[in-house]
C-alpha cells in the first residue's frame, strides 16, 4: 500500500514540473535584421550629358543695331553637358544650381552676308552663327505627381560666341553675354540616374566694346556693341548621374 501511495506521489510531482516547464519564456533567436530601403532625396551632385537642337529668334539684331530678324529660324544641333547640386528643401520642393556648356551649329545654313547685296553678294540675310555657348542657372523645383518626378524652373548668366559674315572683309566674331530662362522635367528612373528634357530661351549682347578699333578691323562695325542682340530658342533631351542618391534610414539603438 505505501508503495503505491509513494508512486502516485512521484507520478503527480513529475507531471506538475512539467506544466511548470512549459509555462517558462522560449529562448528562441530573433529573426534577422534586415534594414530599410534608402530614403529618396534629390540631394547631391550631378553630372550628365544632353543633346537636341534650336533656332534663331527672329527678333535678334542684325550687325548694325537694327531690328532686322530676317534670318530668324535657323535652326541647328545643340549638344553638350552638365553639372549641379541639388537640395531637397521639404519633401515638395528641391532647389540647386547648374552650369553647361554646349556646342551649336545654330545659324550654320544662313549666308550672314548682313546686306551685302550692296555689293551683289545676295539678300540682306541677317543671320549670326552660335558656335558655342554656356549658362550658369539656379533652379527651382516641385515633386508633385511622384518624388521620382522633378518639375522646375530655371534661369541665369549666358555667354557664346557668336560669328557674322562682315560685308567688307569677310567673318567676325565676338564673345556675348546674356541671360537665359526656361523650364523643364526630369525622372529619376534607377538609384543615381535620371532623365531630363528642357526649354531654354536665351539672349546675349554685346560688351559695348569694339575689340581692335572695331569700325577698322571688325567689319561687323558693332558686333560686340550692346545694341547687337541675338536670341535663340533650345530644347535639350539629357541624362544626369548623381553621385549620392539616397541615404540610409536612422536605425534606432538596440539596449
Amino acid at each position: 500500500m505505501k508503495t503505491a501511495i509513494s508512486a502516485l506521489a512521484l507520478a503527480t510531482a513529475l507531471f506538475a514540473g512539467a506544466a511548470s516547464a512549459a509555462d517558462l519564456p522560449s529562448h528562441k533567436a530573433p529573426p534577422p535584421y534586415i534594414p530599410p530601403p534608402p530614403i529618396m532625396t534629390w540631394t547631391g551632385f550631378y553630372a550628365g550629358l544632353n543633346v537636341g537642337g534650336g533656332f534663331q529668334d527672329s527678333s535678334s539684331s542684325n550687325v548694325w543695331g537694327w531690328g532686322g530678324g530676317g534670318g530668324g529660324g535657323r535652326a541647328g544641333i545643340v549638344g553638350g553637358g552638365q553639372i549641379g547640386y541639388n537640395f531637397q528643401l521639404t519633401p515638395m520642393f528641391v532647389a540647386g544650381a547648374e552650369a553647361d556648356f554646349q556646342g551649336t551649329s545654330i545659324g550654320s545654313g544662313g549666308n550672314g552676308n548682313n546686306y551685302g547685296w550692296l555689293l551683289g553678294f545676295g539678300g540682306p540675310v541677317d543671320t549670326a552663327r552660335i558656335n558655342w555657348f554656356g549658362t550658369v542657372r539656379g533652379r527651382l523645383g516641385v515633386t508633385l505627381l511622384s518624388p521620382q518626378l522633378l518639375v522646375y524652373g530655371t534661369g541665369g548668366f549666358a555667354y557664346g560666341e557668336v560669328q557674322r559674315n562682315g560685308w567688307l572683309l569677310g567673318n567676325n566674331s565676338a564673345v556675348q553675354t546674356g541671360w537665359t530662362a526656361g523650364g523643364g522635367a526630369e525622372w529619376m528612373f534607377l538609384p543615381n540616374w535620371s532623365v531630363k528634357a528642357e526649354y531654354l530661351y536665351t539672349q546675349l549682347s554685346g560688351t559695348g566694346n569694339n575689340n581692335n578699333w572695331g569700325w577698322l578691323f571688325n567689319p561687323g562695325w558693332g558686333l560686340n556693341s550692346t545694341n547687337n542682340r541675338t536670341r535663340f530658342h533650345t530644347v535639350r533631351a539629357g541624362v544626369n548621374y548623381h553621385f549620392n542618391f539616397g541615404s540610409p534610414a536612422p536605425v534606432l539603438a538596440k539596449y
